[in-house]
C-alpha cells in the first residue's frame, strides 16, 4: 500500500509541475508568478517526501524480503547492481533530457511512475506477515503470474537413503526425514 499511495502522490505532483511549467514558462520568458513558483516548490517537496517514505527505502527492503532464502544473496546483488546502474544512467542523461524535453521531462517521469505503480498493483505480491522461510510456498507459488515460473516438487526431488526407497522402504526428502515427517516439529 505504501508504494501505491506514494505512486499516486508522485504522479500527481510531477503532472502538476509539468502543466504549470508548460503553460507559464516559455523559452525566452520567465513569466512565472510568485504564487505559481511557490506551488511548484510545494509540488517538488511533495514528490521528494513521497519518494523518501516509500519508493526510496522500500526499493531496498522489498527485494531482501521477497527473495527465497536459497537465492537471496544473488537476488540482492542483482538488485543493487541494477539500482546503481540506472542511478548512474539517469544522472548522466538528466541535463540533456531537461534541455530537450523542457517541461515534458516531468511528464516523462510521471509516466514511469504510472508504469511502476501498475507493476506493483498487478505483479508485486503482498508479503505482510509472511515469514521469510515460507515466502516461496505462501507467496510466489500462489501468485496468479509468478506461479507459472515456480517448480513443483515431485517424486524426483527425493534423495535415496539406505536401499532403493530409503530407510525401511520409505522415501526420504532432502532433509533426511521420511515422508516429510520432521521430529523436531514436535518440540
Amino acid at each position: 500500500m505504501l508504494l501505491l499511495e506514494a505512486g499516486v502522490q508522485m504522479f500527481l505532483s510531477q503532472t502538476a509541475i509539468a502543466i504549470i511549467l508548460g503553460l507559464k514558462v516559455k523559452d525566452h520568458s520567465s513569466n512565472l508568478s510568485q504564487g505559481f513558483a511557490v506551488f511548484v516548490v510545494i509540488m517538488v517537496c511533495t514528490f521528494v517526501s513521497s519518494f523518501a517514505w516509500s519508493w526510496g527505502p522500500l526499493g531496498w527492503l522489498i527485494p531482501s524480503e521477497t527473495f527465497p532464502l536459497e537465492t537471496r544473496s544473488a537476488g540482492q546483488s542483482v538488485t543493487v547492481c541494477v539500482n546503481l546502474l540506472f542511478t548512474f544512467v539517469m544522472a548522466q542523461a538528466f541535463l540533456s533530457m531537461l534541455c530537450h524535453f523542457k517541461y515534458g521531462i516531468f511528464l516523462f517521469f510521471s509516466g514511469w511512475v504510472l508504469v511502476m505503480s501498475l507493476f506493483v498493483l498487478f505483479l508485486l505480491p503482498e508479503t505482510k506477515n509472511v515469514p521469510i522461510e515460507e515466502m516461496t510456498e505462501r507467496v510466489w507459488k500462489q501468485h496468479w503470474l509468478w506461479k507459472k515460473f515456480m517448480e513443483e516438487e515431485g517424486p524426483d526431488d527425493y534423495e535415496k537413503g539406505d536401499g532403493a526407497n530409503g530407510v525401511n522402504g520409505n522415501k526420504t526428502n532432502k532433509t533426511g526425514h521420511a515422508n516429510g515427517y520432521d521430529p523436531t516439529s514436535q518440540l
